[in-house]
């Protein structure tokens, strides 16, 4: 997976946010991403491979390590690392356009500095609040839901040493035996308390946005009165 072009999305969009939501942005690709190609790629590799079972009926072992891995946790962290960049691509879209209409009167008449308008860092109000605020929402369901995925899929955080299958077409219950069980505990741990920060600094950030907003609405009210 080209995870530089993903970079390039994002951080076009880290240009436009608050300071927590820089701060996730670079939690996310040095304590995941990173972490996710440099290490847990190499820790895991083929793991059907390694996963060894006490038979030499055919078909056994397969079976069996479908059973436990139905998704193997490599692909499962690639697939909620994009579901959570994804909403940041709302923000992206939304930059874009209002860019896009700016250069549009530029071409109508309209007096605009282009080079500026290059550089120019979009404040985060009216229209463009609703779509970050909404974007930071998804972000902390998703992240939600795949630490549940997670939990319900492998029966816990941890990874067993043993292995105990008895589906078709094993001849009886066997045991299978799972490669460097207690890495890939260690990594699996991390990886879900680095989600729980993203989480964290997600629900910071959108606090201090409706703050923000709330403590603007009130000067308003004070001042009209």
């Amino acid at each position: 997976m080209d995870w530089g072009t993903l970079q390039g999305v994002l951080g076009g969009v880290n240009k436009h946010s608050t300071s927590i939501g820089k701060i996730w942005l670079t939690v996310l690709f040095i304590f995941r991403i990173m972490i996710l190609v440099v290490a847990a790629e190499r820790v895991w590799g083929d793991e059907q491979q390694d996963f060894v079972c006490n038979t030499l009926q055919p078909g056994c072992k397969n079976v069996c390590y479908d059973h436990f891995f139905p998704i193997s946790h490599i692909r499962l962290w690639a697939l909620q690392l994009i579901f959570v960049s994804t909403p940041a691509l709302l923000v992206a879209m939304h930059v874009a356009y209002r860019r896009h209409e700016k250069k549009r009167r530029f071409r109508n008449g309209e007096k605009i500095d282009i080079e500026e308008l290059k550089n120019q860092r979009i404040h985060i109000r009216g229209p463009l609040w609703w779509t970050y605020t909404s974007s930071i929402f998804f972000r902390i369901i998703f992240e939600a839901v795949f630490m549940y995925v997670f939990y319900y899929m492998y029966d816990g955080y941890q990874m067993p040493r043993l292995v105990k299958c008895d589906a078709w077409p094993c001849p009886n219950t066997v045991d299978c035996f799972v490669s460097r069980p207690t890495e890939k505990t260690t990594f699996t741990i991390f990886m879900l308390a680095v989600s729980g920060i993203c989480m964290m600094l997600n629900l910071a950030e959108l606090c201090y946005l409706v703050i923000k907003v709330c403590t603007k609405e009130s000067g308003k009210a004070a001042v009209l009165k």
